[in-house]
């Protein structure tokens, strides 16, 4: 259940119209990176986590919601950028507004052309935002849809890259406006995917264990090697000498690729180098992953009881009471 509340999160203010940014904001309307594929994207997250890790789902429906209220206040700002076209456009008389400040063939050709950015502005929406990136091209779901795998920490580290792609688009979107007011809306807007990365993050190290993504474990003989696949100057760092972030492995660096895929048949004929797995251990913690990981679902949610989504009453308010303290009045606001 949603509730909106008339006000924006962020008073969005811009000091005068300007349609050509309109069109590059749409990239953050209905773009890839843009705030209703976030808000769509934990949403459905949520979903998965809900019985196995209610505080994830608390996390990410919040989250959800407020990116939900970032698209309105991206929304807002792309009318008020396009004040004035909007009415204009509905006085088809040659001496509306729009044709007088279009003063000769020239400046209405120079017009469209401009209007060829986003064109829906001029002829789609008349003035309001669409549900397209900055080229027109309209929002889909296949954005998202990669995201949301069913095991939350691959979800988790999904959208700690989707805040980080939404920064930087933020951060392009600040080079090409002049506006004080409009660069004050950015800024909050961007912020608040710096504070969604660390959120995401925090989250997912409270997870154990959280590497690899998923159930199965990596063989262990293939796991800690890099394969030398180029020409040239070779490039040596932590990732692919010394020890292997996660899992603490010495890697094996192969210099001649083919010459190793030769003599181990086709890397069927080697070892595990450099580790104290095998392929035993490995097997092992398949088993008892695999078994962590279904007994979370299955407590949580047991196929031979009758399910209900909402909670019991007495524990709603319960949770509301701890929620108004933190929160203030409002669960899921829009």
């Amino acid at each position: 259940m949603f509730y909106h509340v008339k006000e924006l999160q962020f008073n969005a203010r811009v000091s005068k119209p300007d349609p050509a940014f309109a069109s590059l904001l749409l990239e953050q309307f209905g773009g890839a990176n843009g705030e209703l594929a976030a808000a769509l994207r934990y949403f459905g997250q949520a979903f998965g986590a809900r019985k196995p890790f209610p505080d994830k789902y608390d996390l990410l429906m919040d989250i959800a919601t407020e990116e939900f209220s970032h698209l309105e206040i991206v929304g807002a700002t792309i009318q008020m950028l396009l004040t004035g076209i909007n009415g204009d456009l509905k006085n088809a008389a040659e001496n509306s507004e729009i044709m007088r400040l279009l003063d000769g063939k020239a400046a209405k050709e120079q017009m469209i052309h401009e209007g060829m950015v986003a064109p829906q502005f001029l002829v789609g929406s008349a003035g309001t935002p669409a549900y397209t990136n900055t080229q027109g091209v309209p929002w889909t779901a296949a954005y998202i849809n990669g995201d949301c795998t069913g095991d939350l920490t691959a979800d988790l580290r999904s959208d700690i890259a989707a805040e980080s792609r939404a920064k930087m688009v933020y951060e392009y979107l600040l080079q090409f406006t002049d506006d004080p007011y409009v660069k004050e809306t950015l800024m909050f807007l961007m912020t608040r995917e710096v504070a969604h990365f660390q959120m995401f993050e925090a989250a997912l190290e409270t997870i154990k264990p959280n590497f690899p993504p998923g159930v199965l474990q990596s063989d262990p003989r293939y796991s800690n090697q890099y394969f030398n696949m180029s020409s040239g100057n070779d490039y040596t760092g932590p990732w692919n000498s010394g020890k292997t972030s996660e899992m603490k492995e010495t890697y094996q660096y192969i210099e001649d690729p083919i010459r190793y895929v030769m003599e181990t048949n086709g890397l069927q004929d080697q070892q595990p180098q450099g580790t104290n797995r095998t392929m035993e251990m490995v097997e092992q913690a398949d088993r008892e992953l695999s078994q962590l990981r279904s007994e979370e679902i299955n407590i949580a949610a047991p196929m031979d009881e009758e399910q209900e989504w909402n909670m019991p009453s007495e524990d709603m308010n319960e949770k509301g009471k701890t929620k108004t303290k933190a929160k203030g009045k409002g669960k899921d606001t829009l």
